[in-house]
């Protein structure tokens, strides 16, 4: 199992976000992204579907009758009734429910470096986790750190 920390520091969410759930989903995957917030949820809504002038990303709030179909849900929580193997964390917060997917991304900025460091050290002895850690250079681009 695999768990990715990335820190925001220049490429905000709602760019790094779309680039991870394209790759996801053209391997055949699908992706559960988890976010506490209403309005950070809706915004993610708004983002799926205009990200790209060119395409969009098919998803769908938790909670529908169609969430089985989904090749992304938001939700609040970590079950993922799209049967997704990838989860995004996207609002700062470890949920050890992660744990129980494929691959795991774990997004935070500035404001939640203190939970990220915490959560990265409580996985550290774990067997079968592989951790990395990503961070952005001068021009945006990540890089692995760890």
């Amino acid at each position: 199992m695999q768990v990715d920390f990335y820190h925001l520091t220049v490429t905000p969410l709602d760019r790094a976000l779309p680039q991870i759930a394209e790759k996801i989903l053209s391997g055949g995957g699908r992706l559960l992204i988890v976010a506490e917030s209403g309005a950070q949820r809706a915004a993610l809504d708004r983002l799926l579907w205009a990200y790209s002038a060119e395409s969009f990303l098919p998803h769908g709030e938790a909670g529908g009758e169609g969430d089985a179909h989904q090749p992304i849900l938001i939700a609040t929580d970590t079950l993922a009734a799209n049967d997704a193997r990838y989860i995004a964390l996207v609002d700062g917060l470890w949920r050890e429910e992660a744990l129980g997917f494929d691959r795991a991304f774990h997004f935070f900025d500035g404001d939640r470096i203190a939970e990220a460091r915490s959560a990265w050290k409580a996985l550290a002895d774990r067997d079968g986790i592989e951790r990395r850690y990503w961070k952005q250079n001068d021009n945006g681009r990540w890089e692995q750190a760890a």
